[in-house]
């Protein structure tokens, strides 16, 4: 008995070599020589050669490096408020136990699930010129010059920022979903007892209540924010000029297009940076509004 008791550590440890070995294969190595290729100069058919710091000098002094981290930003700016303030507003309107609302929250979560290039090819046809739903509505509506969604560099982004928007709000809204049926209803009852109406009871008990589930899907959103690629891509490739481009996309298109890896590794890494440090800021500040 004492001797299995002794064997059974490596014993899991052998059931865990797999993962372990997939986990520095295809994980930790990577890390490590990504960040390596950071400080070198290497177009993958030549010799990498070692440039110190200069890639990273490089993407801090070029102006197309800062038209993609402010595209970035205002991607965030837009992306995360919309998809939070979506998300959380179908989350109370199907906080209940109707069968139909059961419905409604597969079917707001179905566009979660579904591939992104078939989400960018319909959405390319709405966000058409001439023969575009939304163009035609506006047309309809009264609006003489409806814009070129993603033909304009002033909307080119905006537009992106809507279809990710309709993406990923449905994810949210069943984590915020989750979060509202965990608070006791006893505690609206005796709101409306007090003459609360429902806007105050929003504001004043749903949002401070839930404020631990907002802070889960800020840090998600904001994270995927930074991480927008497959949209970009399938619906503007960046354009035009470089209007729509964000970080993601500008790594890939250093790495995959131009084939300056160590450029693109740089990037990555500052992309890692600037992703702890919103995360850790948000940490930072969660005390002064997260309801424990």
């Amino acid at each position: 008995m004492q001797s299995n008791a002794r064997a059974f550590p490596w014993i899991a440890f052998f059931f865990l070599l797999p993962t372990l070995v997939g986990l520095t294969v295809f994980r930790l190595v990577p890390v490590v020589w990504a960040f390596i290729m950071s400080f070198t100069r290497w177009q993958i058919f030549d010799q990498p050669q070692w440039v110190g710091l200069d890639n990273y000098i490089q993407i801090l002094t070029s102006p197309a490096a800062a038209k993609v981290f402010l595209n970035t930003a205002w991607f965030t700016l837009l992306y995360v408020p919309g998809a939070i303030a979506l998300a959380t507003v179908l989350a109370v309107l199907l906080n209940n136990a109707l069968r139909i609302s059961a419905f409604f929250r597969g079917a707001f979560f179905l566009p979660y699930i579904t591939s992104t290039v078939a989400v960018a090819l319909a959405w390319r046809w709405i966000f058409s010129t001439k023969f575009g739903i939304l163009n035609n509505l506006l047309l309809w509506l009264g609006v003489s010059t409806p814009p070129a969604w993603l033909a304009d560099p002033t909307w080119a982004l905006p537009a992106v920022a809507i279809v990710a928007i309709w993406k990923d709000s449905g994810f949210y809204m069943l984590l915020l979903l989750a979060g509202l049926q965990t608070i006791d209803t006893s505690v609206y009852e005796a709101a409306k007892i007090d003459g609360a109406k429902r806007i105050r009871q929003f504001f004043e008990i749903t949002i401070p209540l839930l404020s631990r589930s907002l802070f889960f899907v800020l840090i998600i959103a904001l994270v995927r924010s930074t991480q927008t690629f497959e949209l970009t891509y399938a619906l503007t490739g960046g354009g035009p000029n470089g209007a729509s481009s964000t970080l993601a996309f500008f790594i890939y298109e250093n790495a995959f297009v131009h084939f300056q890896m160590g450029y693109a590794s740089a990037l990555a890494y500052l992309l890692c940076f600037v992703v702890g440090f919103i995360t850790l800021t948000n940490f930072y500040v969660r005390r002064r509004w997260v309801h424990e």
